[in-house]
């Protein structure tokens, strides 16, 4: 059964400029079809990185290289820009919307990798506080929110204020959590040792804390205490069974597992505990009927990665709900090879929906890093702990860096942190660490401005129309002015 199109070629719509998306976006590159990949970012994410570009070691371009410049020489794709607001599976149609402008893109087959965001469990608010880790924007305010924590603690004359400001607290103990604590205390004991004259930063404390009951759960007990007891040989203190139910501007609120509540003065909180899905899936669900979404926000898919009674729409990726596959890059990539597959069979004639071969995932392992020269790693039945571990971790993101030139700068980046002491992306500015909090106040202040006066909240076309309207004013008087001084 072959895919019919009413356009001169066959029209294959990507959300998401990830793991998923650019794969999906590059495997069609030689196949007659037309590519528009919609991405609400103007960059392809490593996401793996991101923890070391938050602790200095790595910049965001070395991790997160333009979209655009990685796709200008596959001449089937266009890059959009926009965050998708509307998917409609009836008239086959995706809307997007950059400032104030829509755009209305057909499609034959959509692929969907919009990915996930960060989750607080219906605790929004502790995004202020807290910030995630799944956006550059994230990693570069941590970093200000890092660094910015010790020169507040060298200037403060108080003890309590400065024990606060020298507390580091990582919610959530998964790879990402893991991994941060890690180099958060490497920070401390190596690249600061000395730069200060008021305070050591190695008498800094960094708490890695989980509701769960272990370290690194999905990789097993004998490899999370591996990590765990690294860790705590390098000062991070664990604690289990601790559940979060506060979080403020001066520290968290932390229930155990006996019912009793205590507090963490702490500056600087992270927050790695919990991803939820896009909510494009709830939006894809509720036009299939019979599919649903997971407790995270994820489509349950079909077999062969679509939607209930839309065989030309595949969801991949952290969007994606599939027993046995988890939200890795693996998944993604995987499973964008899987739908692009399927598409160019259809392009053929030699696919049918009816009878599609299932999606069939192939674990090639999990790792993490916890210090310089250590890691952990589980392939299949196999794991492995220590400096081979740590070897195996950088080669496999060395593979998965986009580009040669970013792989180039990543080793030497990585040659001077490991090897030295030194890191190269220690600068902070004001807009890292205050942006998030300035933003929301921005907008909420312009936002009640603009109800006012019945019009939509969109603060760089506010700022347009105050400048035009300055312009204006001041056109009309100048000329005002010329005629006073001919009078005088």
């Amino acid at each position: 059964m072959g895919i019919k199109s009413a356009k001169p070629r066959h029209h294959v719509v990507v959300i998401g400029s990830g793991f998923g998306g650019l794969t999906a976006a590059r495997a069609l590159k030689k196949s007659d079809v037309d590519v528009t990949l919609i991405a609400k970012t103007t960059h392809h994410l490593f996401q793996p990185l991101l923890y070391q570009v938050a602790t200095g070691i790595l910049s965001e371009g070395e991790i997160a290289p333009y979209t655009r410049v990685i796709l200008r020489k596959q001449k089937n794709v266009e890059v959009l820009l926009g965050d998708v607001t509307d998917i409609d599976l009836t008239n086959n149609t995706v809307t997007s919307k950059l400032i104030d402008m829509n755009t209305v893109t057909p499609f034959d087959s959509l692929v969907v990798a919009a990915g996930a965001q960060q989750s607080y469990f219906g605790n929004d608010h502790f995004a202020t506080f807290a910030p995630g880790m799944k956006t550059i924007d994230d990693a570069l305010e941590l970093r200000g929110r890092i660094l910015g924590a010790f020169e507040a603690a060298e200037v403060t004359t108080s003890q309590a204020e400065r024990d606060r400001r020298l507390t580091f607290v990582v919610v959530g103990a998964g790879p990402t959590g893991v991994e941060l604590a890690g180099q958060i205390a490497e920070l401390a004991d190596r690249t600061l040792d000395g730069a200060f004259r008021n305070i050591d930063p190695s008498d800094c404390r960094v708490i890695l804390l989980d509701a769960a009951a272990a370290v690194l759960p999905p990789m097993g007990e004998k490899l999370g205490l591996k990590a765990q007891r690294r860790l705590e040989s390098m000062g991070v203190e664990i604690q289990l069974n601790a559940m979060v139910t506060d979080v403020d501007y001066m520290g968290l609120t932390v229930k155990d597992k006996d019912g009793n509540e205590r507090r963490i003065e702490s500056a600087c909180k992270v927050w790695s505990a919990g991803v939820q899905a896009s909510p494009l899936g709830k939006l894809l669900a509720e036009q299939s009927d019979g599919t649903t979404t997971d407790r995270a926000g994820r489509v349950v898919v079909e077999p062969d990665l679509t939607l209930k009674g839309h065989p030309n729409v595949f969801v991949v990726g952290d969007l994606m709900s599939v027993q046995g596959v988890p939200g890795m890059a693996q998944g993604a990539i995987q499973g964008a090879k899987y739908a692009t597959k399927l598409i160019k069979a259809g392009l053929e004639g030699k696919d049918d929906p009816a009878a599609r071969k299932p999606f069939k995932y192939f674990d090639k392992g999990s790792m993490a890093t916890v210090s310089r020269f250590n890691a952990v790693a589980q392939v299949g039945k196999f794991e492995m702990a220590g400096f081979i571990a740590w070897l195996s971790w950088l080669a496999l993101h060395l593979f998965y860096l986009v580009g040669y030139k970013n792989r180039f700068t990543t080793i030497v980046a990585w040659f001077i942190t490991f090897l030295g002491r030194n890191r190269g992306q220690m600068a902070i500015t004001g807009q890292m660490v205050y942006a998030r909090t300035a933003m929301e106040k921005l907008n909420q202040k312009q936002a009640a401005e603009l109800a006012a006066q019945g019009q939509t909240a969109d603060p760089e076309k506010a700022d347009y129309d105050k400048a035009q309207a300055e312009k204006a004013a001041l056109n009309k008087a100048e000329p005002e002015k010329a005629e006073s001084k001919a009078a005088g």
